[in-house]
């Protein structure tokens, strides 16, 4: 099974100084067709004004994930974390039994483009935590470098996430090609960040997704340089 979401599909929020985008049903933006994917929950790609940000608000048992496309992010949380989240660093917050955070353009003059992804985990009112870390680009170019897995996986350069998933990142050069992985029972959520690709027969680009589940692994080629990301999921 193959289900596409084009980038025009999806769910808008546009005020003064947010243009967000909705994979998934979020906020006032509700549709059962796409209400999740597995434990996959919010994909938003938000871009923020100069100045402008989400002011104190809360969260509770969701694994947070925010992966900053271009500009910079300032984040401050009830837990007394402080950072400035830029391109090439990956942050992850678990609101667990409850956390307060703010998030807000680090520029005045620049916009910022993020992506934030939600995560149901599987045991509720965890302690929350924060963690943020630098990225190696080596280690994605033309391949996959895992960020999230499960918890007892080994990977060392990859967040523990309460949740039976992993999300791989990719940058792809024009003209290379990667496989998506076909490990029975579980399902596969793709998610263009940047560039255009083809799978299979399918043409994706910017902000297109697909879900993937009991398909055979196939090649994505890109068409010109990319940024991928994969979730494996239960």
């Amino acid at each position: 099974m193959i289900k596409y979401r084009p980038s025009a599909q999806r769910g808008v929020t546009q005020t003064s100084w947010l243009n967000g985008k909705h994979t998934f049903s979020f906020g006032n933006y509700r549709d059962p067709e796409w209400h999740h994917f597995g434990a996959l929950r919010v994909i938003n790609e938000d871009h923020v004004a100069p100045g402008g940000g989400f002011p104190t608000h809360d969260h509770a048992d969701m694994e947070i994930i925010t992966l900053v496309l271009d500009g910079e992010l300032a984040h401050k949380d009830s837990l007394g974390s402080a950072a400035t989240i830029k391109p090439n660093q990956i942050q992850m917050m678990r609101a667990g039994s409850g956390i307060e955070h703010s998030e807000f353009n680090a520029s005045q003059t620049a916009p910022v483009h993020l992506l934030q992804i939600w995560i149901m985990p599987h045991t509720r009112g965890l302690a929350p935590n924060y963690w943020d870390r630098a990225l190696d680009e080596s280690n994605r170019r033309d391949k996959w470098q895992t960020v999230i897995a499960p918890a007892n996986n080994n990977i060392a350069s990859a967040f523990d996430i309460a949740a039976d998933a992993r999300l791989l990142l990719a940058q792809l050069s024009p003209g290379k090609s990667i496989t998506v992985p076909a490990e029975a029972g579980r399902k596969y959520w793709l998610q263009i960040a940047k560039g255009s690709v083809t799978y299979g027969d399918q043409k994706l680009s910017q902000g297109d997704g697909l879900g993937i589940s009991g398909e055979p692994a196939r090649d994505i080629t890109a068409s010109e340089d990319s940024e991928l990301l994969l979730f494996d999921l239960a």
